[in-house]
């Protein structure tokens, strides 16, 4: 991977980490198309990246994450992780071959798109519509939500917001929630793939930082695509509280039904 590749990789990243789209699912369909998504860096990095884009979460919502008064919020979120890091930690061998396969993101981007056509219609009357009112049993239900988004292309944004709303929540808050919760989902993720987790190197196993640190170009690749992931990330989610108060879900839909048959004929094509 070189630099312009991880600055592409990293906009990705930034622009659809808090999108329900799904961030993993463009990032292995943009992978692929440049043709590096087997490269070892560039798995580790798909990771990684998203350092960035929860540093935008904290710097946004900053007076909520060093609320230290405030236990509770921790604890929820906390619970609220349990499920993905059990599932993850069970399950990370099939979800890494999954990540492999553009043809799973194809599918499922196609078929989340026609759920988010009509979800808005599900959930008309939410009855909590600030934090504090989240309960325990709440938070640690939309976890388990969130672990939908361990098959590429489902988008762990739209399916922890989503699992709000069954909620109960109101559709702003779900997706602040959304964030908060992406803060330690993706730490967990990308701290477990730089410190845990083995990559190959010139045929030996190696953890993740010494991929990273292992030349200049790496380091590089890895420091500005968090960086480019964070100012992106931060756009992108000032665009999108708004823009779901206001109109919901269904071009969010439209646009993942149109990218599903796009490519699912790309890959019927042999072009992906």
């Amino acid at each position: 991977m070189n630099l312009l590749e991880a600055i592409i990789l990293a906009i990705v990243e930034g622009l659809t980490e808090f999108l329900p789209v799904s961030s993993t699912g463009h990032m292995v369909i943009t992978s692929s198309l440049m043709g590096i998504h087997t490269d070892e860096f560039t798995k580790l990095f798909e990771v990684a990246v998203q350092l960035g884009a929860i540093m935008a979460v904290v710097v946004l919502y900053w007076k909520k994450f060093v609320d230290f008064k405030s236990i509770q919020f921790y604890l929820k979120l906390a619970f609220a992780v349990l499920p993905a890091l059990i599932l993850g930690f069970l399950f990370s061998d099939k979800i890494d071959e999954m990540l492999e396969s553009p043809l799973t993101v194809a599918i499922s981007l196609f078929l989340g798109g026609f759920v988010l056509l009509f979800i808005d219609r599900f959930f008309q009357k939410p009855e909590i519509h600030t934090e504090p009112e989240i309960s325990f049993r709440k938070a640690i239900t939309i976890g388990f939500w969130q672990c939908l988004a361990m098959i590429p292309g489902v988008s762990r944004s739209a399916a922890s917001i989503i699992g709000g709303m069954q909620q109960q929540l109101s559709r702003s808050l779900a997706a602040e929630f959304s964030f908060f919760l992406a803060v330690p989902t993706m730490a967990a993720a990308s701290g477990y793939s730089l410190v845990l987790k083995d990559f190959q190197m010139n045929g030996t196993e190696v953890k993740g930082y010494e991929l990273v640190l292992a030349s200049t170009k790496n380091i590089t690749a890895f420091v500005v695509g968090n960086i480019v992931a964070f100012i992106v990330a931060m756009l992108a989610i000032r665009f999108f509280i708004g823009f779901l108060q206001k109109r919901g879900f269904r071009l969010f839909g439209i646009y993942r039904i149109a990218l599903g048959v796009v490519l699912l004929g790309l890959y019927m094509a042999g072009k992906l």
